[in-house]
């Protein structure tokens, strides 16, 4: 299995002054990708990152942040990407749980936890001396740590390998067909896994070009299409909704455009035809999760496509359906969805028992409800766990519980997702305060800025009694659900 890192820097030296990456600051050549990405890795060897070292980035989608992961992957080392509209709070815990050793940064005033860091405006863009670059490593070490929230509010770190990467990425190429001609139009954040595999690493692999767009919105998507002309994109539904609402100016051209994709949370039938109707083009629904590499299904761009499917396992990938006891079961039958392949993780970083219980017997428990038909096309039905897919950004409400439960008046909250025309699902908030506690809903959403990223800040908080419990004591929250009423205050 060839170490993905050196793979994709060997593809930079090998194409020269062909087209590689552009965005909204800079454009390069292979060529001039490959100088930077040697540049950033004496770099980063001189502040002394060693091989299985751990390097957080916090930075924004822009060229650089791809130069730094492929300079990380240079000298061996491990990338953890943050997403940098984090807090201090949250930024911090990802630095400190990946014991990263170093970070690169938008300027000092991001948050380090006190560790030796490097601005974007100081990334080293030529060689000022000689350096020994390290050995090939063997795709089986560690390039990846990609945080995703678990269940017990505490965000776990998904180990991926190098092998898992090159295997994903081929994957991708495979199934969508992608050649050197192709050119993707980069627009989901880089600290998640999806941008990283099915737009940057699909490119390099085939040798084609990327374009990053740095902040998405429909006007600049309009424009960036008609002047770079990309042949595909992949986005979330949340994206499509704003893009088919959104008038686009007379002189917009997107038919350069030959299909797109779209993952992260189900999108309906009615905007999935909308959207095609809206571009000409195919848009194939896939699904996956971080812990297995991104895509483990997808509708194809060329044969049978079903809406309101997901589509079919994604080459070299085996999707199974189980039921409550670790059976498999028949063909049309509802259960669990694992899946098993090199794309699955080696493990949540520091958790072994959690590592144990998602994949037995090498296959990735999803926690997601769904069945397959007898074309091996898989439907999801449900989520086994609270998860909230908010416009693709995946919430996990203890995370948001355990933020209330922070301030001094909180007895106890609950979280669910409530449905939203335009994010697909929102988190609200039910909170118990101590008795002759006077706190308020905007005093709770204040306390909770500081601690959590605006998506993750529920549209509405409400102020009860007392929450629904069940019969064995615990918090209803399907019960709960049901009575949710649909009209939300939003939240100030």
């Amino acid at each position: 299995m060839s170490h993905i890192g050196y793979f994709v820097w060997n593809k930079t030296t090998d194409k020269g002054g062909s087209s590689c990456l552009r965005g909204d600051y800079l454009n390069l050549t292979y060529g001039q990708f490959a100088d930077r990405i040697e540049a950033c890795a004496a770099q980063l060897s001189h502040q002394g990152v060693t091989p299985g070292d751990v390097v957080a980035v916090m930075l924004p989608n822009r060229v650089e942040m791809l130069v730094v992961l492929m300079a990380i992957w240079r000298v061996r080392a491990v990338a953890t990407p943050i997403n940098p509209a984090f807090t201090a709070v949250e930024a911090g815990y990802q630095i400190e749980d990946s014991a990263a050793v170093l970070v690169i940064n938008q300027d000092g005033a991001a948050p380090s936890q006190g560790l030796p860091t490097i601005a974007v405006t100081d990334i080293s863009e030529s060689l000022d001396d000689e350096w020994a670059p390290p050995v090939q490593p063997s795709g089986d070490e560690l390039a990846l740590i990609v945080y995703t929230s678990g269940s017990t509010g505490r965000p776990k770190g998904v180990m991926l390998t190098h092998a898992n990467l090159d295997f994903m990425s081929k994957s991708t190429v495979s199934h969508f067909q992608l050649t050197a001609q192709d050119h993707c139009l980069l627009i989901l954040p880089l600290f998640h896994v999806n941008a990283i595999c099915v737009s940057f690493l699909t490119a390099m692999q085939t040798g084609g070009q990327l374009s990053i767009m740095g902040r998405f919105s429909p006007t600049q998507f309009f424009d960036v299409v008609s002047q770079v002309k990309p042949t595909f994109f992949s986005a979330v539904p949340t994206i499509y909704a704003r893009l088919i609402s959104h008038a686009a100016p007379d002189d917009s051209d997107t038919s350069s455009l030959r299909f797109a994709v779209c993952g992260a949370a189900p999108i309906s039938k009615e905007l999935l035809d909308r959207a095609e109707k809206r571009f000409g083009l195919i848009i194939t629904e896939g699904y996956g999760l971080t812990e297995g590499t991104c895509a483990s299904a997808g509708n194809p761009v060329e044969g049978v496509r079903k809406p309101g499917t997901v589509g079919p396992s994604m080459p070299g990938q085996q999707i199974a359906i189980m039921n409550a006891s670790g059976e498999f079961v028949q063909t049309g039958e509802v259960g669990e969805v694992v899946i098993r392949g090199a794309n699955v993780m080696r493990g949540y970083l520091g958790r072994p028992d959690e590592t144990g219980r998602t994949i037995v017997d090498s296959w990735l428990h999803t926690g997601d409800v769904g069945w397959l038909d007898e074309d091996g096309y898989l439907t999801l039905v449900d989520r086994i766990k609270d998860m909230i897919i908010r416009g693709g950004e995946n919430i996990y409400p203890k995370e948001i519980e355990n933020a209330l439960a922070a301030h001094d008046g909180v007895l106890e909250a609950a979280v669910i997702g409530a449905p939203d025309d335009v994010y697909g699902e929102v988190p609200v908030a039910y909170v118990v305060t101590y008795p002759d506690n006077a706190v308020t809903d905007y005093q709770l959403t204040e306390h909770l800025r500081g601690m959590l990223t605006k998506v993750k800040l529920p549209v509405a908080i409400y102020i009860v009694n007392a929450l629904p419990r069940n019969p064995v004591g615990k918090i209803d929250k399907p019960g709960l659900r049901i009575r949710h009423q649909p009209e939300t205050r939003t939240v100030r």
